[in-house]
């Protein structure tokens, strides 16, 4: 039986759910369960970035209370970026960083064996690829409409997630 790590780009995960499917409402630890499958799920990485408390405190507040859940899940460590201004626009700062370091030290240490990417974000190519030479798999799983088709070519193996894949990953 593999050794499964997830690592969720939490905010591209986000912006698919709310595009492509009915709810972003999402329970981690089943997600991570299924991308598992019959593997032994180790851990669930996920990944996103604060906003400023100032830009809006609505969604700030939102997002806490989401992040307080996150926290409260088995197996499931987060990792924060932060959020800038750039142009009026915010913009996400630090996280296919952390993800790209996570994966690689865990891959180095002989933590997993298989590394289930959830993401779409071809800035991460060069972290499988370096994880691919450490003897790991990697398998991306994301939306075919936000996918990166660079990052599909490097990985072992590729999950399309949509809306009935995601039907059993919603919290009860």
């Amino acid at each position: 039986m593999a050794r499964v790590m997830v690592f969720i780009d939490g905010s591209n995960l986000y912006h698919a759910l709310k595009s492509e499917t009915s709810s972003t409402a999402i329970d981690l630890y089943s997600f991570g369960q299924k991308l598992a499958g019959s593997n032994e799920l180790h851990t669930i990485y996920y990944y996103n970035a604060t906003l400023p408390h100032t830009h809006d405190p609505d969604r700030y507040k939102r997002q806490q209370q989401f992040f307080a859940r996150v926290q409260r899940t088995p197996r499931v460590i987060m990792r924060l970026g932060h959020c800038r201004t750039r142009g009026g626009v915010l913009v996400e700062k630090g996280v296919d960083v952390l993800i790209a370091v996570d994966m690689l030290i865990h891959a180095s240490r002989g933590n997993y064996d298989v590394a289930v990417l959830v993401s779409g974000d071809g800035d991460l190519v060069p972290a499988v690829q370096a994880v691919t030479e450490l003897g790991r798999i990697v398998i991306n799983a994301a939306f075919p409409s936000s996918r990166s088709d660079a990052l599909v070519n490097v990985c072992h193996e590729f999950i399309a997630i949509d809306d009935a894949y995601m039907s059993d990953c919603r919290p009860v």
